[in-house]
C-alpha cells in the first residue's frame, strides 16, 4: 500500500485515538502528523501480523507518551475517561473519581500485557465496537469481548491487590 493510501485509509482512526488520549485538538494533530511521518520512514518494519491501524496507533501511543515526557505533562487521560474503565457493576466504580485511584489505574493499564492493553484501549479510548476490534486483529467479535472483559478483571484484581497492600 502506498503512503498516501495508508494516510487516507487510517488518518481518521489514528487521529480519533490520539484525541481520546490527549483531549487537545492541536496536540492530536501534531501527534498524528508525527505518527504518519514515523510510520512512512519505518514502513519496512511493518510485518503485517496486525491491521495497519493497530500498528499506527501503537506508534501514535508511543509518540504521545514521548511528547508527555518531553513536555513534562502528567497525563492526557482525565478522570472522566477513567470512570469508564471498570464495568458499571464493579464495586471499584465508586472509587474511580479519586485522583489516587486514577494514578493507580494509569499505572496498571501501562503494565497490562498485550493484547489486553490494546483491546482495552481501543474499546475505552478508541470507542470501537467489539466487532471493529475483532476485525482489527483478524479475530471474532467474541474474542474482542472476552479479551476486554479479562482486561477489566485484571485491572480490578490489581486495584484490589493494591488496596490490600495498604
Amino acid at each position: 500500500m502506498e503512503p498516501e493510501q495508508i494516510y487516507r485509509a487510517c488518518f481518521k482512526s489514528v487521529y480519533l485515538y490520539v484525541m481520546r488520549l490527549c483531549r487537545d485538538k492541536h496536540i492530536a494533530e501534531e501527534i498524528t502528523s508525527e505518527t504518519f511521518f514515523k510510520a512512512i520512514n519505518s514502513i519496512d518494519d511493518f510485518r503485517g501480523d496486525c491491521d495497519m491501524r493497530v500498528w499506527l496507533c501503537r506508534i501514535a501511543q508511543n509518540t504521545y507518551y514521548s511528547y508527555l515526557k518531553k513536555n513534562r505533562r502528567v497525563s492526557g487521560i482525565d478522570e472522566t475517561d477513567l470512570q469508564n474503565i471498570a464495568a458499571a457493576e464493579d464495586p471499584v466504580d465508586a472509587r474511580l473519581g479519586e485522583q489516587e485511584d486514577a494514578r493507580q489505574i494509569r499505572k496498571i493499564l501501562h503494565d497490562l500485557a498485550e493484547p489486553y492493553k490494546e483491546v482495552f484501549m481501543w474499546r475505552v479510548f478508541g470507542e470501537l465496537s467489539f466487532k471493529e476490534i475483532g476485525a482489527l486483529y483478524g479475530k471474532s467479535e467474541n474474542w474482542a469481548c472476552v479479551t476486554c472483559h479479562r482486561a477489566r478483571k485484571m485491572i480490578k484484581r490489581r486495584l484490589e491487590e493494591d488496596e490490600h497492600e495498604k
